[in-house]
Formats: structure tokens, sequence, C-alpha cells
């Protein structure tokens, strides 16, 4: 199957520029030999190289090149599949945009082609070629150091100490994960993620319930959570639940129960954040946002959480205004190194900024996913490279610390 990647990346300070003409003399024997095309381009700091042939000798040259130390920052732009090649040489060539006037390197590109109207006219390869030779996204480059720049060590002071707060006598628990801003130091918020008694996982805990049986035992469980932050002493500090939207369609007075259990618990409305999944379709949309607006009446904000993952998506962010968003795993995961996944998170960030939205990042689990979330705008975070969720307790935060001489 034939198979192209576009890649681009930062060449390392310690590499010289005239290493490249053996770099690419030793790719061109090795793509040859493989029935793989390279195009090279190179502007003085940044590479961006298309690869193109069979998909098994492709994926194993990639493999290779990003394992090559000369580089860094990689970020995969294309993945895709053709029915023909654009190129019909195997081998490598490199294209040194510092010795060419911009279409004139495009044309070259466009002379190597094996059909001319497919480059011009309608191939999304070519399309990455000019707006890499033509500049236009490089304020999205961001220069991240290696992960291993930063040790993230649990601060001595906030070590988790005390009894758990967890009721032998509820069918539910909860796990406590803190939302972070790295660079503040700054807890801004605890997020109660639901359990079986025994610490199990939400599935776990909800497969015991069918139809709308469900729904009350999602609003049910929150008088759990309650009760377990007033016994932590989160009186005073930002608090996030996690409620299914149907929840409060489908069970009668769901918003008078929750301003009920939270004033019983000593908290007040304006700590609570109450956080949708897209795990569900919205049926009954204007039953939906008149509760939304019954809770932001009382206090209460809401965020959509797992956001990207779900049915609605931007329509939901259309629809109604939350006051946060949650950006999910999926998107987060390995975004350093995927032109697709910062592509969304950046847009992602444009609408929020526009609307006054905050945003987080959730799921975060490497330094340099972290690294580029922050690059691009985020600063709240949470996931296990911060904290791990503690069940029925604070779990303590490892904060960010620059290794010594870097």
């Amino acid at each position: 199957m034939l198979t192209t990647i576009i890649y681009r990346s930062h060449l390392c300070e310690t590499v010289p520029v005239k290493a490249l003409e053996e770099m690419v003399a030793a790719a061109n024997i090795k793509n040859g030999e493989s029935d793989v095309t390279g195009i090279l381009l190179f502007n003085g700091t940044h590479f961006f190289q298309l690869l193109e042939g069979p998909e098994e000798s492709v994926f194993r040259i990639y493999a290779d090149i990003c394992k090559d130390p000369r580089h860094y920052n990689l970020v995969e732009l294309l993945c895709d599949y053709a029915p023909s090649r654009r190129f019909g040489k195997a081998g490598m060539e490199l294209f040194d945009l510092r010795t060419y006037e911009r279409e004139e390197v495009l044309q070259q590109v466009l002379d190597k082609g094996t059909t001319k109207y497919q480059l011009t006219y309608n191939d999304r390869a070519l399309q990455f070629f000019r707006t890499f030779v033509e500049a236009t996204e490089k304020a999205n480059y961001y220069e991240i150091p290696a992960g291993d720049t930063w040790d993230f060590i649990p601060d001595e002071d906030d070590l988790p100490s005390g009894p758990l707060a967890v009721d032998e006598t509820a069918d539910c628990g909860f796990a406590f994960q803190p939302i972070v801003d790295p660079f503040a130091r700054e807890v801004v918020s605890f997020e109660a993620l639901i359990r079986t008694h025994t610490g199990d996982s939400p599935q776990a805990y909800f497969k015991a319930f069918t139809g709308n049986d469900i729904y009350q035992a999602d609003l049910d469980s929150k008088k759990v959570a309650f009760a377990m932050a007033g016994k932590l002493g989160l009186k005073e500090q930002a608090l996030s639940v996690n409620l299914l939207p149907m929840t409060l369609v489908n069970v009668p007075g769901a918003v008078g129960f929750l301003l009920n259990e939270i004033e019983a618990n000593g908290l007040v409305p304006e700590q609570i954040v109450v956080e949708f999944t897209e795990s569900e379709v919205i049926s009954r949309f204007d039953e939906f946002k008149d509760a939304v607006r019954q809770l932001k009446s009382a206090g209460i904000s809401v965020a959509i959480d797992h956001f990207g993952a779900g049915f609605a998506g931007l329509l939901l962010l259309a629809q109604f205004q939350p006051d946060r968003i949650k950006i999910n795993r999926d998107l987060v995961a390995d975004v350093h190194r995927s032109g697709p996944r910062q592509a969304i998170i950046q847009a992602i960030i444009k609408c929020c900024i526009s609307l006054e939205i905050l945003v987080c990042a959730v799921g975060v689990e490497k330094a340099e996913e972290w690294m580029w979330l922050e690059s691009a705008g985020i600063s709240q975070f949470q996931g296990h490279l911060f904290a791990s969720p503690r069940f029925g307790g604070i779990p303590a935060v490892a904060w960010p610390e620059k290794k010594a001489g870097l």
C-alpha cells in the first residue's frame, strides 16, 4: 500500500549545517534500497520532509528518523495513502531554501512530480510544502526542551496526611485529583472521580444499573462526593463533580438536590463546578439548557469534560456557554509529536479565548505534552504527571523543577 508521511523538526544547534550533505547522501542510499522517495526542505533551522513508498518501508524509515538525535521537536503533519506516486524517483533530494526563491522551490518540487495535474491542483502534500516554504505557520513551531529537562517532585509540605474519608455504608466512593497551574504552583481545584465503594472504576460502579436508574445513581453519588469533600477540608477550595447531561433531564428536582447537598456539607455553590461529559446524546436540549441556567443562577459553574471525544463537540459549545472546557486525553496524548492534534487544540484555544472560556488539559502524562500545551497557551492541567487520583484522600502534587545547569 502506497503511504505518505510528512513531518517537520528542528536541527540541533550542535549539528553543523555542512553535515546535511552527508546525511542526505546516506538517506538517498537507504531510501533507494527501500523504494522510498524522500523530499527534504531545510530553511536553516527547520526540516520538512515527505516520505513516500510502500507502507512497511516508509514506517520503518520514519521510525529510524524519529530516533535520530540530530534533530528534535519532530511533529508528524500527515500520514496518508494514495493510489499512485506523487514522485517517481526513489531516494532522497534536498532543497535548501536559503539558496532558492520561494516560488522557485515550489516549481522545482512540482517538476519532480509524476502527475503534475494532481500536484498542482488538488494535493494536500503540496499545500504542506507551500505552507512551509512561505513560513506561514512558523509562529506555531514551539521549541520545547527535552522531557528530561524537568524533575517532578512531590511537595513535602503537601504530602497527604490524616485518615481517608471513606464511608463504608455508601455504595460508592470517590478519588480526588487536583487541577493545577504548574508555573504558579497553585492547585486550581480538585475533581471528585467516582469509584465503587472499594475503589474500582466508574464503569464497575455503573454496570450495576440500567435505564433511568443510572441517572438516579449518578445524582445520588454526589451526596457522597460532597460529604467526602467536607471531611477532607475542602470547604474553601473549588471542587469539580461529573454529571451525565441527561441526569438533569431525567431526574426530577436534580438541581434542588445538588443545592441541598452542597449546603448540608458546609460547601457553597460558588465553589462547585459541574462537569458534563459528551458521552451521550442530549435528547431534550431545551430542558437541559433550563437546568444549566438554574445551576448558573445558583452560583454553580459548568464545564464540558472530555471535550472533543463525544457526540456534541462544537455544537454543544455553541448551544450553551460553559465556564470552562477540559480537552480530552485522546487529543492531549503525544500532542508534541502530532500536527493534527496541535492544529485542533490551537483551534479550540482560539475559540475559547474569543468566548472567554477557560481551557484545561486532562490526562497529561508526559513532560513534553505539558510543555507544548503550556506554550500553546494552556495554564491549567490535570494528569498523572502532576498527581494521580487518591481514593478517599488528597494526593501530593509533583511540581516541575528545572534541573540544575539546564
